[in-house]
């Protein structure tokens, strides 16, 4: 058994896609060695800004011996044929006669020996880097292959031998280098501990967990040092150990003159620009100081590093307070009208006609949501404008945040200024969900009209095509629905929103991605179905208030086992209704009951229809379900003493309409049918 060692080394590989090259590479690699038949203990694959490493351990130096067969011609064949089959069999192969349904014929068995793995590792990874799934990738020089930065060298060992073969420019070695300016200088490799151990000499952190520590770590001693608190960043910190080799943290500070600005603009302009980390006091409050990883450590301890950063960081946050500076000089109110000018998309029109319509669904939504009208129509008709300001074409990503502080500078009431910011939320599955009433009312309306006018122009999410997030838009309505129990008959809704959209369709799209969310929690697809094929139910939190009942029935005793004679009910009538060409959904003649267990069952339908009926009415599903469970003894009795396909057919069919009641009674509160295995 030998170890693999592979490393590409190249010109700086995107931060944001280290991680899923890693994985790439690993499972490329190890496709193709499971392909080949190859065994092997265990692989691991590592990333730096300028390398991607896999290492397979204990891997097989043969391929297996495998034993073949050959079918050769017909014993009756000409001695020419039979001759050729003979040559082409490699020597030592057992040649016999075998009886057949088609005649005599010759066959062989031999052992086919395994060949080196070393002569097919260069077929493998060759074709490992030819289809290799970057996002994005560019060919260089006059060869016709492709990867993500130009390729500067490729180190393939197997068993301390270098794997010889060429990919564009590049020949393989057993050489590899370290880091730019530390040790830029090439050096050779045995194996991997070799490798690592000559990678970490010069200055080169081969694994990004470990990196990862080391930032983190360093930071928050730093932080610790300056009795200040790191603030946690899982993603920033992931990106960053993907920019560095070898990590060096210093802190920064930042100019006073710029902690006048919104908290949210200076941790933009770090976080996001600058990929430094924010510091806070042990109240909270935003530190004018920030982390910076480097990628060295310098002799003058960092000076120039932090001097240079907090320059480049100073001139950004001058930008952005000229534009705070000069957005303050004009209402929030007055940049409405320039949303005219901003196309929302050129066949639904401009953002100041969307406004327009947030302001009409905000009027009705407020009242089912508990709101003040004059509030949410105020808030709804600033939610846009900081569209048209200095700060947010500098920093999009403070949509709405930055609406607030303007609206609040312009005097607006508080709930005002929250909608405004929280109107876009919730934006994930994780992300916070807006709880004031003002807040709800904004959001809804402006996600239903994103659905509703999409749908208008026929422009739906397609297969994993999704360019407008609808998806995304359907779950963040469905969340604010269920987490602030808004009820809303969503059917009417779309209609007041666009009386020309097909609202089942949107229904049916909207209760799709509901199933997908509820699965996230543990919900199973066809209680939601069950419940849904009802009848288009559309108050979302009715239809979760059902399906949360039908799911504590069917874990009961009673559930599961009245799903049992359900099941019984169901498949008796499916045949009998499909040899006879009948429904069998019709009135029950109850002169023709002969047994006391088709009698009792008979009554109890009837009375315990009536008391499921009520029981939905007034919503009440726990009890409905329950009222459900008083049939089970009915129905186990009815099987257990009464023959259904009885000789005289009057009985007979009166009985297949009792089984259709009993179906008919249990369908009230969901579609059995629906629920998986019902059917069976």
């Amino acid at each position: 058994m030998a170890e693999l060692l592979f490393e590409i080394f190249s010109e700086e590989i995107p931060a944001r896609m280290g991680a899923f090259a890693k994985e790439e590479l690993k499972r490329l690699v190890i496709d193709g060695l499971n392909n080949a038949g190859l065994k092997y203990s265990e692989a691991h694959a590592y990333v730096t800004p300028r390398r991607l490493v896999l290492v397979i351990q204990n891997l097989s130096e043969y391929t297996p011996d495998v034993f073949e067969e050959r079918r050769g011609p017909k014993i009756s064949a000409t001695d020419h044929a039979i001759a050729g089959f003979k040559g082409s069999l490699p020597k030592g192969a057992n040649i016999e006669i075998r009886e057949t349904a088609k005649g005599k014929f010759y066959f062989a068995n031999f052992e086919k020996k395994g060949i080196e793995v070393a002569k097919l590792l260069s077929e493998i990874l060759i074709e490992v880097l030819s289809r290799f799934p970057w996002p994005r990738s560019m060919r260089w020089a006059d060869k016709n292959v492709r990867w993500v930065r130009p390729i500067r060298s490729i180190l393939c060992v197997f068993n301390g031998t270098v794997v010889d073969f060429d990919f564009g420019l590049v020949a393989t070695t057993n050489t590899s280098y370290g880091h730019r300016f530390y040790s830029a200088e090439s050096f050779e490799v045995k194996d991997f501990s070799d490798y690592k151990r000559k990678l970490k000499k010069a200055h080169v952190v081969l694994d990004p967990s470990e990196r990862r520590d080391l930032i983190a770590s360093k930071s928050k001693e730093l932080a610790d040092k300056s009795q200040l608190i790191l603030k946690d960043d899982p993603q920033l910190l992931d990106e960053v150990v993907g920019l560095v080799e070898w990590p060096v943290v210093y802190i920064g500070s930042i100019d006073k003159c710029f902690m006048s600005l919104p908290d949210e603009v200076l941790s933009t302009a770090m976080r996001k620009h600058q990929k430094y980390f924010s510091l806070t006091d042990n109240k909270g409050k935003l530190s004018p100081n920030f982390i910076i990883v480097a990628n060295m450590k310098t002799s003058d301890s960092g000076k120039a590093v932090i001097a240079g950063n907090e320059r480049v960081l100073s001139a950004r946050l001058s930008d952005a307070k000229f534009y705070w500076d000069q957005d303050l000089k004009e209402s929030l109110n007055d940049k409405v009208k320039a949303l005219s000018g901003r196309i929302f998309h050129e066949k639904i029109g401009s953002v100041l006609e969307k406004v327009g319509r947030i302001e009409r669904m905000a009027s009705v939504l407020s009242k089912v949501c508990g709101a003040d009208a004059k509030d949410s129509k105020r808030a709804a008709h600033l939610a846009k404008a900081d569209l048209s300001t200095g700060m947010v074409a500098e920093f999009p990503d403070l949509q709405g945040v930055i609406g607030r502080y303007y609206a609040l500078a312009d005097g607006e009431k508080l709930e005002v200024a929250d909608a405004i910011a929280e109107h876009y939320l919730p934006q994930g599955p994780g992300a916070t969900c807006p709880i004031a009433p003002v807040s709800i009312v904004v959001a809804l309306a402006d996600k239903i009209d994103t659905l509703v006018s999409f749908w208008s122009i026929n422009e739906k999410p397609t297969g994993s095509k999704d360019p407008f997030g609808l998806r995304r838009t359907a779950l963040g309505i469905i969340r604010l629905i269920l987490e602030n129990k808004i009820r809303l008959n969503l059917v009417e809704i779309f209609k007041i929103a666009n009386d020309k959209v097909d609202t089942i369709d949107l229904l049916t799209f909207l209760t799709d991605r509901l199933k997908v969310y509820l699965r996230g929690q543990g919900v199973p697809y066809d209680h939601i179905d069950a419940v849904y094929s009802l009848g288009q139910e559309d108050d979302l939190v009715r239809l979760i208030k059902r399906v949360e009942a039908l799911g504590e029935f069917l874990k009961s005793k009673d559930g599961s086992n009245l799903l049992i004679a359900y099941r019984r009910a169901a498949n008796i009538l499916k045949i009998e209704e499909k040899k006879d060409g009948l429904n069998y959904n019709l009135e029950i003649d109850d002169k023709l009951l002969e047994e006391t267990e088709e009698k009792a069952l008979f009554g109890g339908l009837n009375i315990i229809s009536v008391d499921v009926d009520v029981a939905i009415a007034d919503e009440c599903f726990d009890d409905a379900m329950n009222h459900l469970s008083r049939l089970r003894s009915l129905v186990d009795q009815f099987f257990d003493k009464v023959t259904v396909n009885a000789d005289r057919e009057e009985l007979r069919i009166n009985r297949l309409r009792l089984l259709s009641e009993i179906r008919s009674a249990i369908d009230r509160v969901a579609d059995f049918s629906m629920i998986e295995g019902a059917d069976r």
